[in-house]
């Protein structure tokens, strides 16, 4: 997950919030220890974490430290940097409710199998990271990402930005590709039958 676009909105924040919970750090730190915390799995962009901290430090969340002798320009967390830490972190958990909410619906259904891990989210993402790599499924979890950044990137403009008709746009794609794979479903059952 090391595309921004795939990252959603307000994970950055919450991170180097919570990096500088634990020690005044400087961006390229606070970028290392996301990588870490992250388990390498994403690495936020300078592009992402220094214009975040600017906007931290003129909000008065984060304090600017004396440079080290070695030059380095680091960051503290303020009082009101500490409340919006705690604000963020009810949010996470809100969230982390949900999604333990959602992976529950699409536990076994009776038929002996579940719709999908629970780890994975969604039934339509099973085949893709389930199936033994091949180059149909490379192919698959290809358009599969494209998809879910282009939903990302959405939701995060949509939030910034309303646009109604934009919106109703993406609602009139998304159902005209649900459809379609209704379709395609319908066709593959119907050859399964014979």
């Amino acid at each position: 997950m090391k595309h921004t676009a795939m990252v959603p909105k307000g994970f950055i924040r919450y991170q180097v919030l919570e990096s500088l919970s634990e020690k005044p750090m400087s961006g390229s730190e606070i970028i290392n220890e996301i990588e870490s915390r992250t388990n390498g799995r994403w690495k936020p962009s300078p592009g992402s974490v220094y214009p975040l901290l600017a906007w931290l430090q003129d909000n008065g969340h984060v304090k600017e430290l004396p440079m080290d002798q070695g030059g380095m320009k680091r960051y503290q967390l303020t009082d009101t940097g500490k409340t919006l830490l705690e604000e963020q972190r009810k949010i996470m958990e809100e969230q982390r409710e949900k999604i333990a909410k959602y992976r529950e619906e699409f536990r076994p259904h009776g038929r002996g199998r579940s719709c999908g891990p629970p780890f994975l989210g969604p039934p339509f993402m099973v085949p893709p990271w389930m199936a033994p790599p091949t180059e149909t499924t490379a192919k698959v979890r290809a358009s599969v990402r494209q998809l879910m950044a282009a939903l990302f990137e959405l939701v995060s403009n949509a939030e910034e930005q309303h646009s109604k008709q934009a919106i109703d746009e993406a609602v009139k794609l998304l159902n005209n590709a649900a459809e379609k794979l209704e379709e395609i479903n319908r066709g593959l059952r119907g050859k399964k039958d014979e």
